[in-house]
Parts: structure tokens; sequence; C-alpha cells
């Protein structure tokens, strides 16, 4: 798993952004139970999950401002 940007979550749909967040989830779980401790692989997949949970909470945010200003 490579590092996620913010600009190619810019470059994905909704659909798929919401997929990879679930994807990442299920992966954590599974390096959890594996490892039973944090490790690097563990770090980077929570990263990432929370990259994407912001990315989600701004695209709210603007269109949620954007709705206010009609």
């Amino acid at each position: 798993m490579g590092i996620l940007r913010a600009k190619d979550l810019g470059k994905m749909d909704k659909k798929s952004i919401e997929s990879k967040l679930s994807e990442l989830k299920m992966e954590l779980v599974k390096s959890n139970v594996a490892a039973n401790k944090t490790n690097a692989k563990t770090k980077e997949i929570k990263k990432a999950i929370a990259r994407i949970i912001t990315f989600n909470n701004r695209e709210n945010k603007k269109s949620r401002e954007l709705k206010t200003q009609k």
C-alpha cells in the first residue's frame, strides 16, 4: 500500500473514496489481529484512514458553506 495523498483523493469519486475507507478499516483489523501490537504498517493505515476522514469533512464543510451562500 502506497501513501495516500489529498490530491489523489481529490481525483477520486465519492463512491471509490468510501470503498477505499472500508477497505483500509478491514486491513487495519486484520493487521491488528496478526500483530497484536502497533507496528509501522498499522500506523500507515491509521494515517490513511484519518486523511480520508479529514478530506470528507472538508468537502462536506465546503458544500454546506456553498448552500448557505445561495
